[in-house]
């Protein structure tokens, strides 16, 4: 019982005491009965929770890392004014600002609350119960019960590297019309039309039988393909569950996949995924659909990372099973000598041949450091000797992949995404698909 109402009791005590003089028991019996039957009265009173119209208003998707917003809406069928609390079953990880409430709704009336979220993880959220408690109208008593209002809000991998993607696109766009730039490769290799010679165009590109029926020079113009297939095959074992920059390796492989597919969707080219630890976890089958990034997201989104060791071979044949086409084929691991000498590198062969293959991965910025300090302890010359060692098994491990016919981005935080998306863009230009 709150202090204001046992200093109530209290007070009402004193009362019958002084009423009493003689017999303070008889005071206090008299006074233990009031409550009481006031308590009951409270009861029979106070509005079964059942009555009472209970709402959850959440976004159906949040993005990792963004603010959102929940409202509760309470409804009060009676006359009277109710007062209304609330638990709900939010995940310590959607970071609530609150999960219980109260609310005072007037008759007849409507009131609501909300919490902002920030959610520290992705995946798919089930929320189901909510208690719901109803003070009685003295507030002695209340009624309470658990409230089935079942919902799922999703929580998507974070497109940190969006910006860079547009910033492809529309350079990529801006080649295609015509434009020159310093860092371009390659005029593409699909015949896009014809037009007169002008002064910054390729001698070699003039059409001779179009420029004497014509009486004027007319040069071919050609674009880079359109059409073409780039698969995404993100490794979701155990390699991809440590953390770089405090974030797990898995997060910037997805950033990366979401990049890649936005920027060759967007230019035409067919984007699918295939997600593997030890069996095949999703499938998105190439499209250029407006819609096809969303699809990816929407299948990477719940995947947590497997320890276990990822079956390269076995997501290699189902990939080839599926996809015959030629395709630049985008594989997003960890790139460790232990964890791939004997499961990538016997399985590469199956792909390299008829397939364009790139091999995606993030540096760790902290071993590089540790690589270069200057140590002056025992412990931090061995973890600098333990760190030039890791570095060098990378670099060997590149260069055999590089030899057996790979392109190879090893990349530090937040670059991985742009070198895979310049890699394409590279691919693209120079008309290696």
């Amino acid at each position: 019982m709150p202090t204001g109402r046992l200093a109530a009791v209290a007070a009402g005590s004193s009362v019958a005491v002084g009423l009493f003089p003689g017999d303070s028991t008889l005071g206090l019996l008299v006074v233990n009965g009031l409550v009481l039957v006031v308590a009951l009265v409270d009861w029979a009173l106070t509005v079964r929770p059942a009555a009472v119209a209970v709402e959850r208003e959440l976004p159906a998707v949040v993005t990792l890392g963004q603010s959102a917003r929940i409202m509760w809406w309470v409804g009060n069928p009676g006359g009277r004014r109710l007062r209304v609390s609330l638990a709900d079953e939010l995940a310590p990880s959607l970071r609530a600002g609150r999960r219980r409430l109260t609310l005072i709704v007037p008759g007849r009336g409507r009131a609501g609350a909300g919490t902002d979220i920030r959610p520290a993880r992705r995946g798919r959220f089930e929320l189901r119960e909510m208690v719901v408690r109803v003070e009685g109208p003295v507030g002695l008593m209340a009624r309470q019960e658990r409230r089935m209002l079942p919902a799922t809000m999703r929580v998507y991998p974070q497109f940190a590297s969006r910006d860079e993607a547009e910033l492809r696109i529309n350079r990529a766009r801006i080649l295609q019309i015509g434009l020159r730039s310093a860092q371009g490769r390659g005029g593409g290799t699909e015949f896009d039309s014809m037009r007169e010679y002008g002064p910054d165009d390729e001698f070699r590109r003039i059409d001779w039988a179009a420029t004497a029926r014509a009486g004027k020079p007319i040069v071919r113009t050609y674009r880079a393909e359109r059409n073409q297939t780039v698969l995404l095959l993100l490794d979701n074992g155990r390699v991809m569950a440590g953390r770089v920059a405090d974030v797990p390796r898995l997060e910037h492989a997805m950033d990366a996949v979401m990049m890649l597919a936005a920027v060759a969707t967007r230019l035409g080219d067919r984007a699918g995924l295939v997600a593997f630890d030890r069996e095949v976890r999703a499938v998105v089958p190439p499209s250029h659909s407006a819609a096809q990034l969303t699809r990816v997201t929407e299948a990477m989104y719940s995947l947590q990372p497997e320890l276990v060791e990822s079956d390269y071979e076995g997501a290699f044949v189902e990939t080839l099973a599926r996809f015959r086409r030629r395709a630049m084929l985008v594989i997003l691991t960890e790139l460790a000598e232990q964890a791939l000498a004997d499961t990538l590198v016997p399985a590469l062969p199956l792909i390299v041949r008829d397939h364009l293959v790139v091999l995606g991965s993030v540096q760790d910025p902290a071993v590089v450091a540790s690589a270069n300090s200057s140590p002056d302890s025992p412990a931090g010359s061995y973890a600098k000797a333990a760190a030039v060692a890791a570095l060098e098994e990378r670099r060997r491990l590149v260069g055999r992949l590089r030899g057996m016919g790979a392109t190879v981005v090893d990349a530090p935080p937040g670059r991985l995404a742009p070198g895979l998306a310049d890699a394409y863009l590279k691919v693209k230009a120079t008309g290696r698909l």
